[in-house]
């Protein structure tokens, strides 16, 4: 007699409905966001990023202190410095901030680095603007990411993740780095960043929307169009091609085919951001009793790794052990 597969059964409790579990994770794959910030004196909420600050350089050892104590160990600092430019930059506050950073807990923390001009520029955009202000160029900008990429390098961070997407910047600070005996020294590229309505809270936290009397209005020339996947499938092989370890698709949840699809195409790690706007809408939902925010943060987490991430960065690491051994 032949019996009918059920289901049901191997969801009928919740010690079976974990052992049958298909994916998991822990926080030792979840990557903190950091903002140091130059010239303020305490530390500042974030709209919409519950738990999450705009660092001055004590608290920002404070926090690393406290997040170390629950469970995190992987962070990607945001360096915004008092001062802007249009080209020229100095990169001494962020390189400051991760040299402290490592004296102080060493190899105890991996600790990767944002490398973009957003927060360096007068405008916001993340490169060096032509005399009309309505083009980012290319050379220019990438030469100086180069030079950043160096000095944060050179400051004590493990890795140096670009997110600006100017082309063929992975080429150029790989160079940079083997050439002065930093090549252990690893690339996470956001190489499928998107032109993304996601980034509100974080270009608060960061000092980064574009702004000014610039012709240029957004970033919609550098950054994917959301309805071109193809964009970011060749933009990933050329920054794999060109060195990178570590590749990325930013926003997460609206680009879970892209990362699936890119993921079981290029044989690479694969991070994922949970943008501010993404993890900001689920915490302004559970504020109004819409949602249960521990429950909505592993959802989106386990798809993120269900759609082929290795790692994801996101503004609730820090409470991620909390939650997963609720």
């Amino acid at each position: 007699m032949k019996h009918s597969l059920s289901e049901r059964r191997l969801r009928s409790n919740p010690i079976l409905q974990k052992l049958t579990r298909e994916v998991r994770f822990s926080v030792d794959q979840l990557i903190q966001p950091l903002f140091a910030v130059e010239g303020i004196k305490e530390r500042e909420i974030i709209p919409g990023l519950t738990g999450v600050f705009r660092d001055t350089p004590t608290t920002l050892l404070k926090q690393v202190e406290s997040d170390l104590e629950k469970g995190v160990n992987s962070f990607l600092v945001f360096g915004v410095p008092a001062g802007k430019a249009d080209q020229h930059f100095n990169y001494d506050f962020t390189a400051s901030q991760l040299h402290a950073l490592k004296k102080r807990f060493g190899k105890d923390i991996f600790l990767s680095v944002d490398v973009c001009l957003c927060s360096y520029t007068s405008h916001g955009h993340c490169g060096i603007l032509n005399d009309a202000m309505d083009h980012v160029m290319n050379h220019e900008s990438v030469e100086a990411l180069a030079k950043a990429a160096l000095a944060y390098a050179q400051a004590g961070a493990d890795c140096v993740a670009p997110s600006d997407m100017m082309d063929h910047r992975i080429r150029a600070i790989r160079n940079i780095l083997d050439e002065n005996h930093l090549d252990q020294t690893l690339i996470m590229s956001y190489s499928a960043k998107f032109h993304s309505g996601f980034y509100g809270p974080f270009r608060v936290a960061a000092d980064s929307a574009p702004k000014g009397d610039v012709k240029l209005k957004n970033r919609a020339t550098y950054q994917i169009d959301p309805a071109n996947p193809s964009d970011a499938y060749r933009c990933s092989v050329r920054d794999a091609e060109e060195g990178a370890d570590i590749l990325m698709v930013k926003p997460g949840m609206p680009y879970l085919d892209v990362l699936q699809d890119l993921s079981s195409r290029i044989p690479l790690p694969w991070a994922v951001y949970e943008v501010s706007g993404e993890f900001a809408a689920i915490e302004l939902m559970a504020e109004k009793n819409l949602i249960s925010r521990e429950r909505a943060h592993l959802e989106a987490w386990t798809a993120f790794f269900r759609a082929g991430a290795n790692m994801v960065i996101t503004y609730g690491a820090r409470s991620a052990r909390e939650w997963i051994n609720a």
